[in-house]
């Protein structure tokens, strides 16, 4: 998936981690702490447009929360399971459980993600 991203000219940030229905437990629900997951695909205009505030999210709140993204055309299991019905949709753990989501490419990115996790 990161030779997608590069081919349409996304260098994606080591600071996020990319997930898929096997990686999802061990990655996300498995994990103790905060992780924001981004429900995305690459024909997505405004999951595109979302993509730089994510990779800046990930990079100023480095060690607060975990940024992954989850490509919908990768895997059906976890969206469905967790209702995912349109994207971008972004969900926010902790501790393995739903605390947060918002749907829509939004602007107001790091005020909600600080809201949920403060």
């Amino acid at each position: 998936m990161r030779y997608i991203l590069q081919k349409f000219g996304y260098f994606m940030s080591d600071d996020i981690t990319l997930v898929n229905d096997q990686s999802f437990k061990s990655e996300v629900t498995d994990y103790k702490g905060f992780v924001l997951i981004d429900f995305w695909a690459e024909w997505c205009g405004p999951c595109k447009s979302l993509m730089p505030r994510i990779e800046q999210l990930a990079k100023d709140r480095k060690g607060k929360i975990k940024i992954c993204k989850f490509d919908i055309d990768e895997g059906t299991e976890v969206p469905s399971k967790y209702g995912v019905q349109s994207i971008p949709t972004l969900i926010i753990f902790q501790d393995g459980k739903e605390i947060a989501r918002k749907i829509g490419a939004t602007n107001d990115l790091l005020s909600w993600v600080d809201s949920e996790i403060s």
